[in-house]
């Protein structure tokens, strides 16, 4: 085998052997920062046929060729996370990426959801961060979520309370075509009635408009 590598290599030397893409991080609370010790699981994404097992607070491990791995973590007292690493987001064939878990009385927000102005249309580059909750939930097969949807204030608060519940629909029907469970995924509309900042800016409204996820069993 070696030597049919080498006269490859030596017939098209353009070709290189798949180098190994080192993935690290740590595990904390994303209030306090401290490091939390979790068991840690990561598996190829979507097959899971490499996979391997860790309880600590923080995590390394090899990957090679191009599939991407999620990384799931579990703390006692902390909704579990998971994330999805690329190779295609390594720098000199490192992957760094953190995981920051919230306690199970909070709610997370999922920063990457955007949707079209005034709709309740899932823009595709949410489509990462909103698999990363499925790759969670097919981990954690016991797991319910609730959707909780929030729109700023401006505007008819009856059409806004519309929106918001519109909105945490989409993200249950992409959820659920994953193949995650009606059940298991509850919704909850508020319209502009929580904001979380009260400055009458762009900024501000901006921070409103959101969805959260709260683990209502785990």
């Amino acid at each position: 085998m070696k030597m049919i590598i080498g006269i490859l290599l030596f017939l098209f030397p353009f070709i290189s052997p798949a180098q190994e893409i080192t993935v690290t991080g740590n595990v904390s609370d994303v209030v306090r920062g401290k490091l939390l010790k979790s068991k840690i699981v990561y598996r190829s994404y979507p097959t899971g046929s490499i996979s391997g097992t860790m309880n600590d607070s923080t995590f390394t491990f090899g990957i090679f060729g191009s599939s991407k791995y999620q990384i799931t973590a579990e703390a006692e007292g902390y909704m579990p996370r998971t994330i999805i690493v690329d190779p295609k987001e390594a720098k000199g064939n490192i992957i760094n990426r953190n995981i920051e878990l919230t306690s199970i009385n909070s709610t997370i927000v999922l920063n990457h959801l955007i949707f079209e102005l005034g709709k309740a249309v899932i823009n595709p580059r949410s489509y990462p961060e909103l698999d990363e909750v499925v790759a969670m939930m097919k981990e954690n097969t016991k797991v319910v979520i609730q959707l909780e949807g929030h729109t700023d204030n401006k505007g008819n608060a009856e059409a806004n309370l519309k929106l918001s519940q519109a909105r945490v629909d989409a993200v249950k029907k992409y959820i659920t075509s994953k193949g995650i469970g009606k059940d298991r995924v509850k919704t909850k509309a508020f319209g502009g009635t929580q904001p979380i900042a009260t400055e009458n800016t762009e900024e501000a409204r901006a921070l409103n408009r959101r969805v959260e996820m709260r683990v209502l069993k785990d």
